[in-house]
């Protein structure tokens, strides 16, 4: 897959085919569009004609809206007009193609099957997800010594979450201003400009930064969680 800026836009690139997309900044997630995704893996002559009857025919096979997955976003047709248009996130794009009855769309659904299946034998072994997780950042480039303090920084961050978990810490919401807090202090910048300075998106921070940011998060992460402690704090306050 390969991208293509086009005014503060972008066209991901597949299989030859143009696919549309648009950045949230806010939820910091991808949107595509459907109809782009539908005319790349079926043969269909009218994309949007394919989508509207699937809809039916899913709703009436199996009972699913698929409708629930997408919103209305502007895109850029032909034309150079932007006009509104179903888009789903990576996770509503991947339901879609699970119901697309077309041998490209095959792929994708053997693509999903051993990933379901991966992540079914890590719940009974969760060694294999640390190893599946050493094996993605050596594929990166990332050195032995690397890997290590990556791996003790995420020690470090599950026993904070354990903390906060235990003590009246809202996960998600709670648990994101309070991280933000504390990468702040140690390095000036919110986990949000961070990632716009190392132009990341959808990736993990902590699997781009270098050594001692590694460190310094794992130190902030482990003062915050022995303060606490000591303080016996409760809840975000």
């Amino acid at each position: 897959m390969l991208n293509k800026k086009t005014n503060n836009k972008q066209i991901a690139i597949f299989e030859g085919q143009k696919i549309r997309r648009t950045w949230n900044e806010k939820k910091e997630l991808w949107y595509f569009s459907v109809i782009d995704v539908i005319a790349t893996l079926t043969d269909s002559v009218n994309p949007r004609d394919y989508w509207f009857k699937m809809k039916i025919r899913v709703k009436t096979e199996d009972g699913a809206e698929l409708s629930t997955f997408c919103r209305q976003l502007k895109l850029p047709a032909s034309d150079g007009k932007y006009y509104l248009t179903d888009v789903a996130n990576t996770e509503g794009i991947l339901r879609i193609i699970q119901s697309i009855p077309s041998p490209k769309a095959e792929p994708f659904k053997l693509w999903l099957a051993k990933v379901g299946y991966e992540r079914i034998q890590e719940t009974t072994d969760p060694e294999k997800s640390i190893n599946r997780g050493r094996m993605n950042w050596q594929r990166l480039g990332r050195s032995a010594k690397w890997i290590q303090q990556r791996m003790m920084g995420q020690e470090v961050r599950n026993k904070l979450t354990d903390y906060w978990k235990d003590n009246e810490v809202k996960e998600k919401d709670e648990y994101a201003i309070l991280t933000n807090i504390i990468h702040q202090e140690w390095s000036d910048l919110s986990v949000k400009e961070h990632k716009n300075l190392k132009k990341l998106k959808t990736q993990n921070l902590r699997d781009h930064m270098s050594d001692a940011e590694l460190v310094f998060t794992a130190l902030a992460e482990l003062s915050t969680r022995q303060i606490a402690e000591t303080m016996e704090t409760k809840g975000l306050e």
